[in-house]
């Protein structure tokens, strides 16, 4: 279970949702047009997971309770 964070960029508090780099139509593209490409980029797709804002996409996520949280909180 995500705990819940603080978005640097936006101020958004919740839980992050895991978001995957790169295109799934450029995936599907290379997968029936070149097959090997294709692989590799699933791949690399697959190992770029990150857990990001559900509202702006960032990556800046901290916990609630650090003590950045409650200087950006406290304003």
């Amino acid at each position: 279970m995500a705990k819940i964070k603080l978005c640097v960029n936006c101020g958004h508090q919740g839980k992050p949702k895991l978001l995957t780099k790169g295109s799934f139509g450029i995936e599907i593209v290379l997968w029936i047009c070149f097959i090997i490409p294709g692989l590799i980029y699933s791949i690399w797709r697959q190992t770029t997971k990150y857990p990001a804002c559900p509202t702006c996409k960032s990556a800046n996520l901290i916990p609630l309770d650090s003590p950045a949280a409650q200087k950006i909180l406290a304003k």
